[in-house]
């Protein structure tokens, strides 16, 4: 398969920001040295890993380091954001088997690379995600790993088995690259499960699944369909791909009729877009709305216009940006069944077998709360699993925490919310402590609310 291009883009849900420093980066890390302990780690199944003990396993010890991607993580987190590091330990990077080639970290040029970290001092415990939006294994370092390391935690990630605008064209079937992000993360969470029990000598007491945006579909599929490997799992505001509805394919393409002037504000309002994210609108419509929808359509429905977005999403940022005119006339309901069927290779259910805590943002202006996680928890309680589940609105949050950057007066981020609700539920899965009620989290008058965030 055609590897991604390194395009800078926008930081968003299908924003993949690479960059060349990276490999100069690879080329300048330190060696890694030999372990402290005589034996080396090892990931079963793995085609490739390399292993360094590093004296801290944060973004703070490895930021310029080829042990992570700063770029790769932009735009995800809000300014102010403080993260805990000092956290010695042992990291693998490494790829298992693929014939794709969408990721060129460490100059690899091979698809499902993963990260393992190992801090020195484990509780017992393992977090698995994978990577939001079309990003790559390092995506959630700044989100995810600091925290949950600076706990105790073990922590796994994966690219999913494709990354970048392109990644439509791997697989030989429709949905067949999103069908392959399931499998990426089962994959990893058995393989990082044998791995931590061979390295601390017995295997991981909890096992939690997390992720945001596509990263939260990855959880709500895991938990309706791999149950026995996990303990638990928190979904941020999760991409919810139903056949019926069809997910971002039923509620986007009346965002490129507006864009083109053949839609407007109140055919927005009734697909499900917030009264009060008017103000996101413009943004989105330049940054995600168009290549968002392009991309996902040519995943699940490529015969309906192959030549837009064609082999490629687009050569330089404008192009990759922009959306397809036929878009604007997209009606998934109306599809043939064989499209439909696509997307139910990877739909969900609701039927999670494990506690799940869900948050999503009142604000969100690319996955539309009314048409997303509203539609889960709906779905999660016709399974007649409510009791496993709890589902906060975050008031005044949108999809991705840096836009509270330029809007401090109208947003909030959810990462606070989410460390939150993580604690949460550890007490809920560990304690039997139940998390509250579902509610809306209001959006304080004053605070602190970059880094505090009280689910209660």
């Amino acid at each position: 398969m055609r590897p991604s291009r390194g395009v800078p883009l926008v930081a968003a849900l299908l924003m993949v920001l690479t960059t060349t420093a990276f490999a100069d980066a690879a080329a300048r890390a330190p060696e890694a040295g030999a372990c402290a302990r005589q034996d080396r780690p090892y990931v079963p199944g793995a085609e490739r890993q390399r292993v360094a003990c590093l004296p801290d396993l944060t973004t703070a010890g490895l930021a310029g380091t080829a042990y992570t991607d700063m770029a790769d993580q932009a735009g995800l987190s809000a300014k102010g954001t403080r993260n805990p590091s000092g956290v010695p330990g042992t990291q693998i990077d490494g790829y298992f088997p693929d014939d794709s080639r969408f990721n060129a970290t460490h100059g690899w040029r091979h698809d499902a690379q993963f990260v393992i970290r190992m801090p020195e001092r484990w509780n017992g415990g393992l977090v698995v995600t994978g990577a939001p939006g079309t990003r790559k294994q390092y995506a959630t370092d700044t989100l995810i790993s600091d925290q949950v390391l600076a706990q105790g935690y073990a922590y796994a990630a994966t690219d999913k088995g494709n990354s970048g605008p392109d990644f439509y064209n791997d697989g030989r079937r429709p949905g067949d690259a999103v069908a392959e992000w399931n499998r990426r993360t089962t994959e990893l969470t058995r393989a990082a499960r044998a791995t931590l029990r061979r390295w601390y000598g017995q295997a991981p007491r909890r096992t939690y699944m997390t992720g945001i945006s596509n990263g939260g579909y990855l959880t709500r599929w895991q938990l309706e369909n791999h149950p026995e490997l996990y303990d638990g799992g928190v979904d941020w505001e999760g991409a919810l791909w139903t056949a019926d509805g069809g997910g971002l394919l039923g509620s986007l393409p009346v965002t490129v009729a507006r864009t083109l002037g053949r839609a407007d504000d109140e055919d927005l309002l009734k697909a499900g877009f917030a009264p009060g994210s008017r103000f996101l609108w413009p943004y989105h419509e330049k940054a995600y709305w168009g290549l968002t929808q392009k991309v996902y359509r040519a995943e699940f429905d490529p015969s309906y216009d192959p030549s837009c977005p064609g082999p490629s999403a687009g050569a330089t940022l404008p192009e990759i940006l922009a959306p397809c005119a036929s878009d604007a006339e997209y009606d998934y309901a109306a599809r043939p069944g064989s499209v439909h069927r696509a997307v139910g290779r990877v739909a969900l259910t609701g039927r999670i077998g494990r506690p799940l805590i869900t948050l999503h943002g009142d604000l969100d202006t690319l996955l539309p709360i009314a048409t997303d996680s509203d539609v889960y928890e709906r779905m999660v309680t016709r399974r007649g699993r409510s009791g496993l589940h709890r589902y906060y609105t975050v008031e005044g949050g949108t999809h991705v925490d840096s836009l509270y950057d330029t809007h401090p007066d109208r947003l909030r981020p959810i990462l606070p919310c989410y460390r939150s609700a993580f604690g949460a539920l550890v007490a809920w899965v560990e304690d039997g402590s139940a998390p509250p009620a579902d509610r809306t989290i209001a959006r304080p008058a004053s605070g602190d609310v970059v880094n505090s965030c009280a689910l209660s």
